[in-house]
């Protein structure tokens, strides 16, 4: 429900007051405190409507009676401070007992008018259901009128049918009775023929069972001389286990002396080398000596028959 566009002193008043109420503060304390309790958007916002210019202007009335004349500037000349005091709390308690008035008449009238607004949401809903439910039984009667016309054509029908059927019917009561007759004869016939193949499925059965028996010692013969050969076969098994154990032990000795072997091969080429490498030290310290000893040895020859520039050439 909309609020009026105008908005009374009245109101104004009422709702500032309640405002104070649901924070608490029956005696604002400061300017700053009632101006955060109460401001011109809170206080237009909770009315839904006004000019902000005329809400300041009854806001700061409101103030002024409140605030600065009501419960923190309250004083009274030439009056004990005792009495002032009693004074103030009687009139803080009256202030408190209006404002806890004029809460408790808004929650009452949002309960009420909240009931009202229930109560309408639930007829509205009512109503919506009623509309749907005569949708439901006007198409449900449409559909069993279409259901009816139908049956009463499939009932013609029936009818015409059910007619041919009876005819029909005498029809195939003479067939049955002539299958019947046929058919206690067959069953006559059919009775000799199962006492005849019964006599023959006794001695059938009679010669399925000696060759049953013959077969079932056979078996236990065959199963005796296989139980034999498994166990000879188990033992040779073990045999050639314990073969095969052997010989993976000889090969593994065999592997471990062929290893040694090839270790004191190593060993053995490694000391070739070195000897090798002596000999081939000592035999070019030996080629270095003899030729040094050429080289002493030569020298007087040349001092005695060549000339220096010969024996350069010679060298």
């Amino acid at each position: 429900m909309a609020r009026p566009a105008a908005v009374t002193p009245d109101a104004i008043r009422t709702t500032v007051l309640a405002m104070l109420a649901e924070a608490g503060d029956t005696a604002p304390a400061s300017d700053a405190r009632f101006r955060k309790i109460v401001s011109v958007r809170k206080l237009r916002a909770r009315l839904g409507a006004g000019d902000p210019a005329t809400l300041s202007r009854h806001l700061n009335v409101i103030e002024a009676e409140i605030v600065q004349a009501g419960l923190t500037g309250f004083a009274v000349p030439n009056v004990p401070p005792e009495v002032a005091a009693q004074m103030r709390t009687l009139w803080e308690t009256a202030v408190a007992t209006q404002l806890d008035g004029i809460v408790r008449l808004r929650h009452e009238t949002e309960a009420t008018a909240q009931a009202a607004l229930d109560a309408l949401r639930n007829e509205e809903l009512r109503v919506e259901l009623l509309r749907a439910e005569l949708a439901d039984v006007r198409a449900q009667l449409g559909a069993r009128d279409a259901e009816l016309t139908l049956a009463r054509a499939e009932c013609q029908a029936g009818a015409t049918r059910t007619a041919a059927h009876e005819d029909t019917l005498k029809r195939l009561e003479t067939q049955l009775e002539t299958v019947a007759t046929a058919a206690a004869d067959a069953a006559r016939h059919h009775a000799a023929q199962f006492t005849a193949e019964r006599a023959r499925y006794e001695g059938l059965s009679r010669q399925l069972l000696r060759e049953t028996a013959h077969q079932r010692e056979t078996f236990h013969t065959e199963r005796h001389r296989l139980e034999a050969d498994i166990a000879r076969a188990a033992e040779r098994v073990g045999a050639l286990e314990a073969l095969r154990e052997r010989l993976l032990t000889e090969l593994a000795e065999q592997r471990n002396a062929h290893q040694q072997a090839a270790a004191e091969a190593a060993a053995l080429l490694t000391v070739i080398e070195q000897q090798r490498q002596t000999l081939a030290l000592v035999g070019t310290a030996t080629a270095k000596g003899a030729a040094a000893a050429t080289r002493r040895s030569g020298r007087p020859d040349v001092r005695a028959g060549q000339t220096p520039a010969s024996g350069r050439k010679a060298r």
